[in-house]
């Protein structure tokens, strides 16, 4: 796989178009981070300031917790990753011939192992097909890109390591384009976040364009808590990797045998939220930024929300941003949805 590197929105751009343009199939474009290191040191601090503290869940996602993730979804207790699997297996032709779609970009690809179904439904069409997975995660990346070439030989794949803000400018080039968010992963997002996500999902799309969503829908307490404290304890390690990461990183100097994982379900915001209850007092520091900060014992830091969401209100949202629901596939028991969008007249 080549590997190109961009510094600037206009130098991704432009490789992204190269990369298009070129013979070969397989491409992989890298972010040059400024501070990453840095950043995250930032944002560390800046959540644990919040009162209620908390810390962004993006960066629950390096090496060891997207390997952590994968073996979440393989979990009896969490039904969404195979329950959104069957879906895409059972309308996998519906969805390709709703859009027509030969050129796919994934937000947040992970392995793409479900991602499949839809690209054999467009091979079965004839035709080239290009695949860009999005992920911040290199590893995640590489088993994409490795699983699409294997399974497609002749299918383009420039994967791309960026946010997901980084990717929308990219939409034009790929145009006309399926674009995926699977996984519920857009249930990660607090409301003013998510506002901002669909809106600049709006601005990148174009008519002839699709945005296909999975969610995660209302369901009863026991089975959503259950999906987030499975008995193997893999969710807990998940939890807990963040601050094994803050202190190889950051120097953060947390104990962290004295955390317990918690997830819960908040029926009022209807979401699951998930932190970390430190079971002792103990400090968190921020060496590069002399910060530091004493948590007593039974304090608890926000790690990461799941909400979840309703068929009957969640279209009714999206068309605010002018993103208009041709069609909702789900399950038997409407555990997960997916929503194929378009966009219509901007709100």
């Amino acid at each position: 796989m080549i590997a190109t590197t961009y510094r600037t929105r206009s130098e991704l751009i432009d490789r992204f178009q190269a990369a298009l343009s070129r013979d070969e199939l397989r491409c992989m474009l890298h972010g040059r981070r400024r501070d990453e290191r840095g950043a995250f040191a930032r944002s560390v601090v800046e959540g644990l300031e919040n009162d209620p503290p908390k810390l962004d869940c993006r960066y629950l996602y390096d090496a060891r917790g997207s390997a952590l993730f994968e073996q979440i979804t393989a979990q009896p207790e969490y039904y969404p990753t195979r329950t959104e699997a069957a879906i895409l297996s059972r309308h996998a032709r519906d969805i390709i011939e709703a859009t027509g779609a030969a050129r796919f970009m994934e937000l947040g690809s992970g392995s793409a192992e479900k991602t499949g179904r839809l690209l054999d439904a467009a091979a079965a069409r004839g035709g080239e097909l290009t695949y860009v997975p999005v992920d911040v995660s290199e590893e995640a990346l590489h088993a994409a890109g490795a699983a699409v070439a294997r399974e497609h030989r002749n299918a383009r794949v420039i994967a791309l390591n960026a946010t997901y803000e980084e990717a929308f400018p990219l939409f034009e080039d790929l145009s006309p384009l399926l674009c995926l968010f699977l996984g519920g992963t857009v249930g990660n997002f607090p409301p003013p976040q998510a506002d901002l996500f669909w809106t600049e999902v709006t601005y990148a799309l174009h008519p002839r364009d699709h945005f296909l969503v999975g969610v995660d829908l209302v369901k009863n307490r026991d089975r959503l808590e259950q999906a987030y404290n499975d008995a193997a304890g893999v969710t807990a390690e998940f939890t807990k990797n963040l601050f094994v990461r803050m202190n190889r990183e950051l120097g953060s100097g947390v104990d962290v045998r004295g955390l317990r994982h918690e997830a819960r379900f908040d029926e009022a915001q209807e979401q699951i939220e998930i932190h970390a209850h430190f079971t002792a007092e103990q400090s968190i520091g921020v060496k590069s930024l002399e910060w530091e900060r004493c948590f007593e014992a039974g304090s608890r830091v926000l790690v990461e929300i799941s909400r979840k969401f309703r068929l009957d209100r969640f279209p009714n949202y999206l068309a605010g941003f002018g993103l208009q629901t041709r069609a909702i596939y789900t399950d038997a028991h409407h555990d997960f949805a997916l929503l194929l969008l378009q966009r219509g007249n901007r709100a």
